[in-house]
């Protein structure tokens, strides 16, 4: 009778785990996986062990190594090489089998495997000089919205957003990704601005949201606030100022905020008390949107500004609207009137046409609540000379406001509030934005 084989040093290894064949193959799948995650061979990954090849190798009767990865895999398990692990085991206590015996060519290969790694993750990187580049693109997005047209402010905001993530694909390293995270969140909030004045306020929303996401992911607080006062005012919009009261308030206990970033959630907080009747707590809030005693300064609303700050004629164009909306016209014209002041005083080239249009719009419709109907044809004369691509939801609604109050008793027979009206209708039907509703309420224009 032939002699039976000695047992390999795989069947003691085996018989000392007392591994039954389910734990053998269960064993043998979790080292598949792991061994594909260090080689990045993602097909190493799904290699299992059949009962009966199980017993073969355990039998001593293997004259030659299986094919691979099985012997990776083994190596994996059992820490020993494949090679002696299917030759006769030496007759040695069960404790020193269990003790790994590394090789140098094991050592050297788990090194070289790990620089590897490391060298992969290194090239994961976009030059910090792109960055800079992201950086004055936004702020340049940001610091030109009120003098370039929305669709082309559409076009730049979503090239820059794009561009972001495209890099966040290609980077490992923190800061970068810290940095790219803060851009593609500032883009996304500037692409939710102008879906509002195009009259989109479903992707406004989801804008906002992503903004508000990218802000959270880098806990950026400004990031955050801004945003969230964004979905604010559009839950305004949409109806809600219930809503939009909780997310004020959510966006004013972020950290990090600076005086013009609480200045402009007073004026949103001010807009969603007025809409839910509170006249009281509106012009509380109004007055708090003017008496921000603190210099405090953020990165987001006063280093870069623009669309992301809030300067004194947005503000007083704004709480003009909130005057209207509690039925003082007193206050809104002198509000508006203020703001269109502040802007004929500017020292730079620019002409905001979104601010100056809802400003002049504004001191029209406090004219006609008095019913001063010469004066509030004087206040629209520069509105209807506003191109298209100028026209904004913002103004529309106003205007759609303002076309409402023309049907009041005291202009029914005058033919003057008859002309105005049509001008009204037509100048909205050229427009390139879309009406948000007809509702006569005023937006939250922040």
């Amino acid at each position: 009778m032939a002699p039976r084989p000695a047992p390999t040093l795989l069947k003691r290894l085996v018989d000392g785990a007392h591994q039954t064949y389910e734990m053998f193959a269960h064993d043998y799948q979790q080292a598949a996986r792991d061994v594909a995650a260090v080689r990045r061979d993602h097909r190493i990954a799904t290699a299992t062990v059949s009962e009966i090849t199980f017993r073969r190798w355990t039998s001593g009767k293997v004259q030659t190594l299986p094919q691979q990865p099985a012997p990776l895999i083994l190596e994996h398990m059992y820490g020993h090489p494949a090679r002696a692990l299917f030759q006769p085991a030496a007759d040695v206590p069960g404790h020193a089998l269990a003790a790994p015996t590394f090789e140098e060519s094991e050592l050297v290969m788990t090194a070289r495997d790990a620089a590897a790694h490391a060298e992969d993750a290194a090239s994961l990187t976009v030059p910090d000089i792109s960055l800079d580049r992201l950086h004055d693109a936004i702020r340049d997005i940001a610091r030109t919205y009120n003098s370039t047209s929305p669709p082309e402010v559409h076009r730049r905001a979503k090239e820059l957003l794009l561009d972001a993530q495209e890099k966040l694909e290609r980077t490992q390293v923190p800061r970068q990704r810290e940095h790219l995270y803060l851009t593609a969140g500032q883009a996304a909030a500037m692409l939710s601005a102008v879906c509002f004045d195009l009259g989109a306020l479903q992707p406004a929303v989801q804008h906002s949201r992503t903004a508000a996401l990218y802000g959270q992911i880098i806990e950026h607080g400004p990031l955050q606030a801004y945003a969230h006062g964004a979905l604010a005012f559009l839950a305004y919009w949409s109806g809600r100022p219930a809503a939009a009261l909780n997310l004020v308030r959510t966006a004013q206990a972020f950290g990090g905020l600076g005086a013009t970033a609480r200045s402009r959630l007073a004026v949103i907080e001010a807009r969603t008390h007025a809409h839910l009747g509170d006249r009281e707590q509106a012009v509380r809030s109004l007055q708090n949107s003017l008496d921000i005693h603190h210099t405090d300064r953020d990165e987001l609303h006063d280093d870069i500004g623009g669309e992301f700050g809030f300067t004194p004629e947005r503000l007083a164009m704004s709480n003009a609207t909130t005057y209207l909306l509690i039925g003082d016209a007193t206050g809104a014209e002198e509000a508006a009137a203020h703001a269109l002041h502040l802007l004929d005083e500017r020292t730079d080239s620019t002409h905001p046409l979104l601010i100056s249009s809802q400003a002049a719009t504004d001191l029209a419709r406090a004219r006609l609540l008095r019913r001063e109907l010469d004066g509030a044809c004087e206040a629209l004369e520069p509105v209807f000379e506003v191109p298209r691509d100028w026209r904004g939801a913002g103004v529309l609604e106003r205007l759609a406001a303002a076309r409402a109050q023309l049907t009041h008793p005291d202009f029914r027979t005058a033919a003057q509030a008859t002309g105005l009206g049509e001008r009204i209708e037509e100048f909205t039907a050229g427009s390139v934005s879309r009406h948000l509703g007809g509702s006569a309420h005023l937006a939250l224009d922040t």
